[in-house]
């Protein structure tokens, strides 16, 4: 990371935590969840936009996390941070086992595989002898936690802190991943994998790994997520939010880590202010939206900044 890049962190940084102290609690929370999506839409990054699989079911796996996490803390009262990494754990190995058979997919076939997943996963979590665990169609209600060791936040505050720290860690993570072997095997199966193969790339392996890792994020945002919204239900993770999902890495950028977080902004936000500029036809106004962003920003948000930026350095460059 150049000097340039960590001032530009650190001025960003200090205002994620100057933010909560400056919006209303209710706002703090819409930041919290914007949080929760960049962490998912990562996960979903790495899988389609590093690797080139293309998934349409990856709500399910923010709901295998969010209920993981909800019935660890109304069933058995484990504390939510602890639910986080069963949460992972649980989506790391769902993830992994369901990339070994779709190995045998590819492209539009893989795609139609996961959305039969985000289509079922709602309707088996509202079967009748799961309802002593899942709570039916009437979900699980758990409880907003408690800042610790008496700090003068309130809960919305915390959780806001607590959400943005797993996710730095989580972006972290990435970062290094992507950015060094691992991100170059991935983006070589993505382009070349017969060359890929050639030249000793495990790409049965790696795709299987990358789809659970791409999983273990998306679950431990779901986590959050129930955590932050207090709240799970089947309905909640239709088919609508594993195409949002992807919606946001469009927006935001594919094969871009901070292009999560664009798309996050853009997910939480603009469906809000569409609603607010029409009640009516709110959709209408998001599909506007929508289409002008993919038509002005082809390569997101991030390809944009990228693009823009090397443009101003050329420009100064011949001056």
């Amino acid at each position: 990371m150049s000097r340039r890049q960590r001032i530009v962190f650190a001025v960003v940084l200090a205002l994620a935590c100057a933010l909560p102290f400056l919006v209303s609690n209710y706002r703090t929370f819409q930041f919290t969840l914007v949080l929760v999506y960049a962490i998912a839409l990562l996960g979903l990054n790495i899988l389609t936009g590093y690797n080139g699989q293309i998934s349409l079911g990856h709500g399910a796996f923010y709901a295998i996390g969010a209920y993981s996490a909800a019935i660890l803390m109304d069933r058995f009262g484990v504390p939510y941070w602890a639910t986080l990494p069963v949460a992972g754990a649980v989506c790391l190995v769902a993830g992994f086992l369901f990339g070994l058979p779709a190995l045998r997919l590819e492209g539009l076939y893989l795609a139609l595989a996961t959305f039969a997943l985000g289509v079922s996963l709602p309707q088996l979590l509202k079967y009748h002898h799961f309802e002593k665990w899942t709570g039916g169609v009437q979900g699980i209600v758990i409880t907003k936690p408690d800042p610790p060791f008496g700090l003068a936040l309130s809960q919305d505050q915390w959780l806001y802190f607590f959400t943005l720290v797993v996710a730095l860690g989580l972006f972290w993570l990435a970062r290094n991943l992507l950015r060094g072997r691992v991100g170059r095997a991935l983006m070589a199966i993505r382009d070349h994998p017969i060359a890929a193969e050639a030249m000793g790339i495990h790409t049965a392996m790696v795709k299987s790994i990358t789809f659970g890792v791409s999983a273990m994020y998306t679950g431990i945002a779901g986590a959050l997520g129930a955590i932050a919204v207090q709240f799970v239900a089947p309905d909640s993770f239709n088919i609508f939010l594993s195409i949002t999902f992807l919606i946001g890495i469009v927006i935001g950028g594919l094969a871009s880590i901070t292009g999560a977080l664009y798309g996050a902004l853009f997910i939480q936000f603009v469906p809000n202010i569409a609603d607010e500029l029409s009640k009516a036809a709110p959709w209408a106004i998001f599909g506007v939206v929508l289409i002008g962003f993919v038509y002005l920003l082809p390569a997101g948000v991030a390809g944009g900044i990228r693009m823009a930026l090397a443009r101003w350095r050329a420009k100064r460059q011949n001056i």
